[in-house]
């Protein structure tokens, strides 16, 4: 392809990954490996940190990332969704690929999807294999890395992101999400997930089911893999929590003592993912002779930020964005809220989600924080999937809550805004949580600003 032929904006790269089939394509690792195979398998000159998992595994990377990042490492991040600009997928040292970089390597990779479209009997390449494939090349050509922490996009065994031999393997959790393509019952999804485990390669799960650490553990076996897992060869206690401070304590089959850390990152089950990513840790420095020093370690988890998750946008009214959008999502959401809101102190929901989510079982999971909630407000998003404000409320009446809990907002900008006014001018010490879809609460936190201004902060 001549230069002549390429993109020359930024702008037109990214429609151009955006136009491309989102899934369609009949689910296999041959399209990547095909284009790999030409472009002369660079994944095999990078060490990858591989990371699947049905909820926890943005933290966990992130974790991963900065721990990493403040032992001096250079490190590659690789994850899905992006919040606000797509760029968040591919970061180096926690700043995202230029633009510059991802438009001469769209401007590459597209010669390679049409090849792979018309010379092979695969098809084209999806958005997601696509994105894959430029990560792949930024990691190998342009960013050179120490390592990446490579975090699966859907499943494990026929991601497109499991073409690598990494160094470790992490399985995050197990959960009821994504059932129309990983299967109908949680042991079919670890099945999916166990994919990512590879010969000889050491495996960490934060899973503690005894049904879906079986599947786990024949899969090792046949690998001739080491499963560690929560519970038996690492522990994590917590010892204290309040909002944007928790202590907990960690110990693992790796280490002589007990330790101790602080996380800002609020919710018990993130003391899980810490411990995880600290399990993952010993692995590297047991298996491969990393150097993590323990106050550098500490630094890292102390330093964690990953936007989105019981992220505090305003202190006074109480404003906070959780991306929970599944049922083991808000579990763990009613769980933090039990314990971090104050007594007296009132409770508000915004929530909107996709319509393809199990919404009626979702809202079954938020039931417990019922007797401290004031109203539950019910939305719909400028999104393809999103489901529409009466639908979710049916949902809601479906999943045992009453009437007189619901509210169904047309328009959640307005409320928004309307909501901040009237608390600021009152004073009052009532919590609001904005939940249910990552993608909707990427457009409240993009927005969120504006709203601050225009209530007059």
């Amino acid at each position: 392809m001549h230069a002549e032929e390429g993109f020359v904006e930024y702008t037109q790269a990214l429609d151009w990954l955006h136009g491309l089939l989102r899934f369609g394509q009949r689910p296999g690792l041959e399209r990547m490996q095909w284009v790999l195979e030409q472009v002369g398998h660079p994944e095999r000159r990078i060490p990858f940190i591989h990371v699947a998992g049905t909820n926890g595994k943005g933290s966990t990377c992130a974790f991963l990332t900065q721990m990493l990042m403040e032992a001096g490492y250079s490190v590659g991040t690789f994850t899905s969704p992006y919040l606000v600009d797509f760029r968040e997928r591919i970061r180096y040292n926690g700043s995202m690929i230029a633009e510059e970089d991802l438009l001469q390597l769209v401007n590459e990779v597209k010669v390679w999807v049409q090849r792979c479209e018309q010379e092979t009997e695969y098809g084209s390449p999806t958005e997601f294999e696509v994105i894959t494939l430029i990560a792949i090349l930024y990691f190998s050509r342009v960013a050179r890395p120490a390592v990446v922490v490579w975090e699966t996009g859907l499943g494990g065994r026929l991601d497109s992101t499991n073409v690598v031999l990494p160094l470790v393997s992490v399985i995050t959790n197990i959960g009821m999400d994504h059932t129309q393509v990983l299967g109908e019952s949680l042991e079919d999804i670890a099945r999916e997930k166990a994919g990512i485990i590879k010969p000889g390669v050491p495996v960490v799960t934060g899973e503690v089911r005894p049904e879906l650490l079986a599947v786990f553990e024949e899969r090792a076996r046949q690998m001739k893999s080491t499963l560690y897992h929560i519970g038996e060869h690492f522990q994590a206690e917590q010892v204290e929590e309040q909002l944007g401070d928790q202590q907990f304590g960690y110990k693992s089959i790796h280490r002589r003592a007990e330790a101790s850390y602080r996380l800002t990152m609020n919710g018990i089950h993130q003391t899980t993912n810490a411990a995880v990513a600290l399990m993952t840790i010993d692995v590297l420095r047991n298996y491969f002779s990393f150097l993590l020093e323990e106050e550098e370690i500490s630094r890292g988890l102390q330093q964690t930020r990953w936007p989105g998750r019981l992220e505090v946008i305003s202190p006074r009214p109480m404003v906070i964005l959780d991306g929970a959008h599944n049922q083991e999502g808000m579990e763990a959401l009613v769980s933090s809220l039990d314990r971090l809101l104050p007594d007296g102190v009132q409770l508000h929901l915004l929530f909107s989600g996709l319509a393809d989510k199990p919404l009626a079982k979702m809202a079954e999971s938020l039931a417990p924080v019922k007797s401290k909630m004031k109203k539950l407000h019910v939305t719909t998003f400028d999104f393809p999937r999103a489901a529409e404000a009466n639908s979710l409320q049916e949902s809601f009446l479906a999943g045992g809550w009453e009437q007189e809990f619901l509210d169904a907002v047309p328009d959640w900008r307005a409320f928004l805004l309307s909501w901040m006014r009237e608390k600021q001018l009152a004073k009052a010490d009532d919590w609001l949580v904005v939940c249910g879809s990552l993608y909707f609460i990427a457009q409240v936190r993009a927005f969120f600003p504006t709203i601050v201004e225009e209530a007059g902060e």
